[in-house]
C-alpha cells in the first residue's frame, strides 16, 4: 500500500527538471559489421530490419562480476554469447560501477542485446555486482543509478512502470519475441520485489525534483510461461 501510494503521489507532480548525471563515455566498438548483425537479429526476433533503438523501456541488470573492466571486456567482444549463441554479442548502454561512476558504452539510439524480447525498445543499465541486494545496499552506486534512470525517463518520456528489472521482462507489455524457444526466456537479476524497492526510491527522488513519473503500474498480463 505504501509503495502504491508513493508512486501515485509522484505521478501527480508537476514537471520539474532533472540534471544530466556525469557520464564517462567509454564506447565499445560498434561499427558497420556489428550494426548489420544487430539488424539481422532484430529481423529474426522482432520483425524489424534495423539496428536503431527508439527507447520505451529501461531494464536494470547486474553484471554478475566484480569489476567494470570484466563487464566491459564481455560487451566489447563481439562473439556469440555463451548462453544463447547468437550474434551480435551482448552489451548494455550503461554500466554503473561500485563507486558510482557511470560509463556509457553505446549510444541510446542503437540497440544492444541485453534482454530477450525487449532489445528493440529498451535501454539496458548494468550494475557491477553479483546480486540485487548488493546494489541496493551500496549508497553511491544506487544513487548514481537512480539519477541516471530518472534522467533517462525524462529525456525519453518513459513512465516509472516501464522501469523494470530483467526478471520482470516477460510481464512487460512491450515484450515480444518471434522465436518460439526464447519466448519465455528471462533472467534472475532484479526481481519484482527488489524492483519495487528500487522504484520506490526512484519515486522519492522524482518527488524531490518535482518530476512527473507517469502511471505507476500496469494490470499484470498473463505471460503463458
Amino acid at each position: 500500500m505504501f509503495l502504491a501510494a508513493s508512486l501515485l503521489a509522484a505521478a501527480t507532480l508537476g514537471t520539474g527538471s532533472v540534471s544530466a548525471p556525469h557520464v564517462v563515455w567509454k564506447p565499445i566498438s560498434y561499427g558497420a559489421a556489428r550494426k548489420a548483425e544487430m539488424a539481422a537479429y532484430a529481423r529474426r526476433h522482432y520483425g524489424v530490419s534495423s539496428w536503431r533503438l527508439r527507447p520505451r523501456v529501461i531494464v536494470e541488470h547486474f553484471t554478475a562480476s566484480e569489476t567494470f573492466s570484466s563487464a566491459f571486456a564481455t560487451f566489447a567482444s563481439d562473439v556469440p554469447d555463451a548462453e544463447l549463441h547468437e550474434l551480435p554479442g551482448t552489451c548494455a548502454h550503461y554500466v554503473v560501477d561500485r563507486d558510482g561512476t557511470i560509463y556509457q558504452l553505446v549510444r541510446t539510439d542503437v540497440m544492444c542485446r541485453h534482454t530477450v524480447g525487449l532489445n528493440d525498445v529498451a535501454i539496458g543499465i548494468e550494475h557491477v555486482g553479483t546480486s540485487d541486494a548488493e546494489i541496493l545496499g551500496d549508497s553511491r552506486q544506487l544513487q548514481a543509478s537512480l539519477q541516471l534512470t530518472l534522467w533517462l525517463m525524462q529525456r525519453y518520456g518513459i513512465a516509472i512502470r516501464d522501469v523494470i528489472g530483467h526478471n520482470e521482462s516477460l510481464a512487460s507489455p512491450f515484450h515480444h519475441e518471434r522465436y518460439g524457444p526464447w519466448r519465455c526466456q528471462t533472467h534472475g537479476d532484479w526481481t519484482r520485489a527488489d524492483m519495487d524497492v528500487y522504484r520506490a526510491r526512484l519515486a522519492a527522488l522524482a518527488r524531490r525534483d518535482r518530476v512527473a513519473v507517469g502511471a505507476a503500474s500496469y494490470r499484470r498480463r498473463p505471460t503463458g510461461c
